[in-house]
């Protein structure tokens, strides 16, 4: 029996609103002009949250973490998969998330990481037209990826929300 006063269903939803902005674009097939990883480069790097700028690639925080820190290492050129990379971008890619990693364990304190690449849009790509390595910093007892360990999954909307929108949208 659940000892907690919201019910028993508590922690069977967690809730992650921010996250509908992406969901407009299903498929993560942000053309160059909507993508968020072009834009970050043609605003300034507070504005765009890119930490820091290399020849063929840059390293910006994601604006929907799922841990603090939480990077993302961007090729300039808005390109999807990752055998289509110059030997210089796979070689840039690799340097910086090395140094993004020794910089999170010096700012955070990380003690570990999950670093990766999701490639396409049933891959679970948001934005899958630009590639973008995740690096997320890890430490004892933090969020976890709630799908694949929590056997959970994180809603995007709360359910009121939802509830709205497909009460205006319901045709009689």
């Amino acid at each position: 029996m659940s000892t907690d006063p919201r019910g028993p269903e508590a922690w069977d939803r967690i809730w992650a609103p921010h996250r509908a902005a992406y969901l407009a674009d299903e498929a993560g097939t942000f053309d160059e002009d909507s993508c968020p990883f072009c834009i970050a480069q043609e605003v300034d790097d507070t504005e765009g949250l890119v930490v820091i700028r290399r020849k063929v690639s840059f390293v910006v925080l994601n604006k929907y973490p799922y841990n603090s820190g939480h990077l993302l290492i961007c090729t300039n050129r808005h390109v999807p998969l990752y055998d289509e990379l110059t030997t210089e971008e796979i070689l840039e890619i690799g340097e910086l998330t090395s140094q993004s990693m020794r910089t999170l364990r010096k700012v955070s304190g990380a003690k570990g990481f999950n670093i990766g690449l999701n490639q396409g849009d049933v891959a679970g790509a948001g934005v899958a037209g630009h590639i973008h390595q995740h690096v997320v910093p890890r430490w004892a007892g933090d969020i976890n990826f709630m799908p694949i360990v929590g056997g959970t999954k994180v809603l995007p909307e709360l359910l009121e929300k939802t509830r709205e929108l497909l009460f205006e949208s319901w045709s009689n």
